[in-house]
């Protein structure tokens, strides 16, 4: 237990209270943050930083990736709160400027009326209750205002990457690499260590039309080709993942020796390429970024009731409390990074299937009320080389957020969440807002649509009505894992317009109509500076996506829609309706010929 004395401070010091704490404003925590607060929970939301996005935002500008590979692994695109903030983005930064993706995500998290958020504020302790070990309290500071927070809460999540609020909780936690004997895991070290992945410093520049000359700093590292024999540079506007360096020192206690290594590299890197005489195309290209504090990729992990391995993720287990699922490969690099010249940057071991994450690895086993989601979760070091990559970190994120809104409302322990009715309704919870949890479905008790019947005004073979309500968001075609069926999930119809009607065995009150459109998941989407990468994303509205519709309680128009661009959209009705039919006629997509719908709710 680390309690911090302000008595002599001259900081202003305030009290805030709060349902759920979040320390950590990366993916992870943004995504429990917005997932805690739209289930009802007060949430206060702490993040060191300007802005939000941790490694996706500007400061660092690493594109998002998951379990769909970059798209190479068509259909397992991330859906639920990850896939809201991707559509938006590509939908209203189609110029993909990292500015206007900062905003959007301080735009949704300062929208949501159960969020505080407190921007460049750090955690330098905790009060911790000395017989159950449960967090009472985060004391936080902000130096730009001179304050000084101490937050209680019921629920804390540390999604700090490096573990910070685990560390003053006194939260059992592992830095290294394990010996490939502790867990039996082939792809680990034979012996245990310290060392971890690097990080990397990303730069990007862009093309004049004139030639621009580069003289580099006389701090700046030399390279050579011979340097770089495994590291190719096949193109200028953006740079490179494998400027990494510093996993064989502490990533947390070096990091500034590592930022200022990592620098030299970068600006080392870019001298290569325009003055080597290796790359004469690079002449007109002129380098206008260069980030500021290094992605870190890994530091500490923070120990769960149970720690995700090697065989979890190559075996694509199915885990009775799955909240997450991952398919990135494990992706291991060699910790000295560039300075492993004769090694290649990375040795990935490709899966077969998608794998899912239980609740178990999502909270500390000796710090009750504590949850974590990020690249710091309870997994061995090789089982971490896939969970790491964000778009799995933002699932998890969202399953401790909806986690901690559960337990606070059913006044239950997280422990209780990982069985029975409990776990239950958090799965259910998490399908509801658009989550996906391999090997389920949504079964709903208060779904009133599970007992329509459906009719259509025309359908494909094989996409036929009913699959809108067959309780899977996702057509289950690819590289998915054995519990796949390979078949469609969703209602197409032949032609525009169109319309799909569930007709109830006895007139109902409506609330409210949830529906789930389908926005390409066979494609990748993600922003990016790589011009490579972005070739094969819809900067834009997904073509497959419903744009104007109108949704009918019998004669009675209750929705009327011309400009949707997302996937899952929720319509909260002002009042009321009764009636025993209701009617999706659906007018005009971004592009394609069809009407494509996934799933509709009622209550």
């Amino acid at each position: 237990m680390k309690v911090a004395d302000f008595s002599k401070s001259n900081c202003r010091s305030q009290s805030l209270p709060a349902d759920f704490v979040i320390i950590g404003g990366g993916m992870a925590g943004t995504c429990a943050a917005l997932a805690a607060a739209r289930n009802g929970a007060k949430v206060v939301l702490v993040q060191d930083r300007s802005m939000l996005g941790g490694n996706a935002s500007s400061e660092i500008k690493m594109h998002i990736v998951g379990a769909d590979c970059h798209g190479q692994r068509p259909g397992l695109r991330e859906s639920g709160l990850i896939e809201e903030l991707r559509l938006e983005d590509a939908v209203r930064n189609p110029h993909r400027s990292y500015s206007q993706w900062d905003l959007l995500l301080y735009e949704k998290v300062k929208a949501e009326p159960n969020i505080t958020l407190l921007l460049d504020t750090a955690c330098i302790g905790c009060e911790v209750d000395p017989q159950t070990r449960a967090i009472r309290s985060v004391s936080v500071l902000r130096n730009s205002t001179e304050d000084i927070f101490e937050i209680s809460g019921t629920f804390f999540a540390d999604c700090s990457g490096d573990s910070r609020l685990g560390l003053e909780a006194g939260a059992d936690s592992r830095q290294g690499r394990e010996s490939c004997d502790e867990y039996g895991e082939s792809l680990a070290s034979k012996k245990a260590d310290g060392q971890t992945l690097g990080s990397s410093i990303l730069i990007t520049s862009r093309q004049y039309e004139t030639p621009q000359p580069f003289r580099a700093p006389n701090w700046a590292r030399k390279f050579t080709k011979d340097d770089l024999k495994y590291r190719p540079i096949y193109s200028f506007e953006y740079g490179y993942w494998w400027f990494e360096w510093g996993g064989q020192h502490d990533t947390i206690r070096d990091n500034d020796m590592i930022r200022h290594e990592l620098l030299r590299i970068a600006i080392g890197i870019w001298d290569y390429v325009k003055n080597s005489g290796n790359h004469p195309e690079s002449a007109e290209w002129a380098l206008d970024w260069v980030g500021s504090i290094p992605g870190k990729r890994e530091s500490r992990r923070l120990l769960g009731p149970y720690v995700l391995m090697q065989n979890d993720v190559l075996e694509g287990r199915l885990f009775p409390d799955a909240v997450a699922y991952g398919g990135w490969a494990i992706d291991l690099h060699p910790p000295s990074g560039i300075d492993a010249k004769d090694e290649l940057p990375y040795t990935p071991t490709h899966l077969e299937s998608a794998y899912t994450i239980p609740l178990r690895c999502l909270y500390s086993r000796n710090v009750p009320n504590l949850l974590f989601a990020g690249r710091n979760i309870s997994a061995s070091h090789v089982a971490f080389a896939s969970t790491r990559v964000m778009a799995t970190c933002s699932v998890m994120g969202q399953a401790i957020g909806t986690a901690a809104a559960l337990a606070v409302v059913k006044n239950i322990s997280l422990q209780a969440l990982t069985e029975g009715d409990a776990l239950r309704e958090l799965q259910q919870r998490l399908l509801k807002d658009d989550a996906f949890l391999p090997g389920l479905r949504h079964e709903d008790p208060l779904d009133l649509a599970r007992n329509a019947k459906v009719s259509v005004s025309s359908e494909h073979k094989g996409y036929e009505g009913v699959l809108a309500l067959d309780g899977i968001t996702r057509d289950l075609i690819g590289k998915f894992g054995k519990w796949a069926d390979q078949r469609p999930h969703h209602w197409q119809s032949q032609g525009l317009p169109a319309w799909i009607e569930l007709t109830l065995p006895m007139p109902v009150e409506i609330r409210a109509v949830h529906l789930t459109f389908d926005t390409g998941f066979a494609r990748e989407l993600t922003l990016t500076p790589s011009d490579h990468i972005t070739k094969k994303i819809v900067r834009g509205p997904q073509p497959e996506t419903v744009r104007a519709y109108r949704i009918y309680a019998g004669s009675e128009v209750i929705v009327e829609e011309s400009d949707n661009y997302l996937r899952k959209r929720v319509h909260r009705l002002a009042r009321p309706v009764t009636s025993s039919s209701v009617r999706v006629e659906i007018h005009a997509t971004h592009g394609v010929p069809d009407a494509h719908l996934f799933d509709i709710r009622l209550y």
